[in-house]
């Protein structure tokens, strides 16, 4: 008795963590989650999944020939955003790195003094100044710290302190956190 012939089409089944998102592969609606689709040709396909009240999820899927089974976690946040800054002293500056991630906020530099961690639970203050081209951190009862962007640029303070905002939004609205 002959072996049964390897499949050569792709089946997918797709889960969401919000059921009913709609999915999209290579931006044609193909339905909602839970979802299976079968008889598609194997190969890299863009995958995107909508749900109403969340960001679109995109990201780019490898279909083998035979069962595949992805899961997509749509209420999920991850953080990983830096910027070069100048810390401004009451006398001089200091230069380094403004780093945040889904736990809070890192100021990498060679002034020790200055270098800081600070969980967002501990940030009293953490607002842009778009005409002052100026991020001002500051801690709970402790230390203010005034940065400009290293070029001079406030659009990038800006972009940075847009991303943390919507990160911790979304923490505050239940999403995962993705460390």
């Amino acid at each position: 008795m002959a072996a049964p012939a390897a499949p050569t089409l792709a089946t997918l089944t797709l889960e969401s963590d919000v059921p009913g998102a709609a999915v999209f592969i290579d931006r044609q609606f193909v339905g909602n989650t839970p979802l299976t689709l079968d008889k598609l040709e194997p190969g890299t396909r863009r995958l995107q999944l909508t749900a109403t009240g969340f960001d679109s999820v995109q990201k780019s899927i490898e279909l083998a020939a035979g069962p595949n089974a992805i899961t997509v976690r749509i209420k999920e946040v991850s953080l990983s955003a830096k910027v070069p800054v100048v810390h401004k002293h009451a006398m001089g500056s200091c230069e380094g790195t403004l780093v945040a991630t889904i736990d809070g906020l890192k100021y990498d530099t060679s002034n020790k003094n200055d270098a800081f961690t600070l969980p967002y639970g501990q940030a009293e203050q953490f607002a842009v100044d778009y005409l002052q081209k100026n991020l001002r951190v500051k801690q709970k009862g402790g230390k203010t710290w005034n940065f400009t962007d290293k070029n001079d640029n406030a659009d990038a303070l800006f972009v940075f302190h847009r991303e943390v905002e919507a990160a911790r939004k979304k923490l505050a609205d239940g999403y995962t956190p993705v460390r």
